[in-house]
């Protein structure tokens, strides 16, 4: 018998073809003109006409993406002096692109405590920030695990435990766990440090965050915002496609569930971000049905931030394990996904690259396909190194100097939000950080690698 999910990659419905021409769609990309669906199907395999990436296709619609990202955005890469602090690593979601996640059965009070993941309470995570802050931040990111404990506040466990059978909410109290990661609005109080911006609950979260009740995203997210809140990040969004969902997240919130915690946290006043995570089982005009979602989100809301990018990491993840991928996007595709997001998406300003997925040389490369971000300096990055990648987990500001100006650009500190900016000279060493409530230009790393314990 076949594996289900493999009959569902072989027989999805929508498949990249069309009745455009490249041609027709390159001259509407340099123009200007909105881009259809067809458009970037076109774009962006270079030509439903011919199989495999045409490589002076290709570099059409490279160039054309960089001069749009030159009249948008101009010639400035920015990035953001930032902390990841993962909360925890238990999720019961079974996504099967991710190798982040730790069962949450192997954290109870009573399991064996050999299963190499984490939950930190809230004054670990106060902890953690605290020390970034002093050394710098502007921003902590925090995207974790769904983990049974959870919930939003008080008046939510109190709800939660009401249920008849709280674990058909998937909700377990505090005390069955050896560690408890405390209510979410605790979490982000305790990453408030010193007004650091807080960017943190993915739809996800959000989802986890009201079960067993009947209120609305924008509720949820402005019980988070009143904690502390500053932005949420739009991951968790994956291939907005249902049928894609269906075989590499079946489990996890489908596409109109996403959208409608987009629309909350905007509506509670938050700017948020949105992502796309390509190179498994989708095809091309599943990337931009998603591409075109994210691009109708933000005509209804403006509250779109940021565009980001993710190749998917393969490498120990169930999906390459059970044979459903055998490895991950092209450096090609990659290029072209960079480049169509910067033509399609003509109401985001800022596309983001990752040095995290890419390493330095691609991610540098991918500067000139339409990126003007270059993310952030993390100090710590799970998710991506979980799943077998080799690129690192921090990055200091004079890292962004060097690499920045070594293809001719110029390095700008922002913030998370995009409203500060501030250009760094290269001749003022030593490099450092200065937007962070306490960032006064010294510099993020002392040189040696942050453990664990220092972050």
């Amino acid at each position: 018998m076949s594996d289900p999910s493999t009959a569902a990659v072989e027989g999805f419905e929508h498949v990249p073809e069309t009745d455009q021409h490249f041609e027709n769609a390159l001259a509407k990309a340099r123009d200007g003109r909105r881009l259809t669906v067809a458009d970037g199907v076109e774009l962006l395999t270079t030509g439903t006409d011919r199989s495999g990436i045409d490589p002076v296709r290709k570099e059409a619609v490279l160039e054309a993406a960089d001069r749009r990202r030159a009249d948008v955005v101009g010639d400035d890469v920015t990035f953001v002096a930032n902390l990841n602090n993962n909360v925890t690593t238990a999720c019961d979601t079974g996504c099967r692109f991710c190798n982040f996640k730790d069962r949450a059965s192997a954290f109870e009070a009573d399991a064996p405590d050999d299963h190499g993941g984490f939950t930190k309470t809230p004054a670990e995570s106060r902890e953690a920030v605290a020390a970034a802050v002093e050394r710098g931040i502007s921003e902590v990111c925090s995207v974790s695990g769904l983990h049974p404990a959870f919930a939003l506040d008080a008046d939510h466990r109190e709800l939660l435990e009401a249920v008849e059978n709280p674990e058909r909410v998937n909700y377990r109290p505090p005390e069955a766990y050896t560690t408890s990661p405390g209510t979410y609005a605790e979490q982000i109080r305790a990453m408030s440090v010193d007004g650091v911006h807080v960017h943190s609950m993915t739809p996800e979260e959000a989802y986890h965050a009201r079960r067993g009740t009947d209120w609305s995203y924008e509720a949820v997210y402005r019980r988070l915002r009143e904690a502390g809140l500053d932005s949420a990040p739009g991951t968790a969004a994956e291939i907005l496609v249902d049928e894609v969902r269906e075989v590499i997240c079946p489990g996890k919130m489908e596409t109109g569930e996403w959208i409608d915690a987009m629309e909350g946290a905007i509506a509670a006043g938050l700017p948020v971000t949105a992502t796309i995570m390509y190179g498994h089982v989708e095809n091309e005009m599943h990337r931009v049905m998603h591409l075109k979602r994210v691009r109708d989100l933000q005509d209804r809301t403006g509250g779109i931030t940021e565009f980001v990018p993710l190749s998917f990491v393969h490498q120990r993840t169930p999906l390459y394990e059970r044979g459903l991928v055998d490895g991950g996007a092209t450096d090609a595709e990659d290029e072209l996904m960079i480049a169509v997001s910067r033509l399609f998406l003509d109401n985001v300003e800022n596309v983001q690259t990752s040095w995290v997925k890419f390493g330095d040389e691609k991610s540098l490369k991918t500067l000139s396909c339409g990126a003007n971000d270059f993310m952030g300096t993390l100090l710590s990055e799970e998710i991506t190194k979980r799943a077998g990648g080799d690129y690192g987990e921090f990055r200091s500001v004079a890292d962004y100097v060097d690499m920045v100006t070594a293809v001719g650009r110029r390095p700008v500190e922002r913030s998370t939000d995009y409203e500060r900016r501030r250009p760094v000279d290269p001749d003022d060493d030593p490099h450092g950080p200065r937007l962070g409530p306490r960032a006064d230009g010294t510099p993020l790393l002392d040189g040696s690698t942050p453990t664990p314990a220092d972050d």
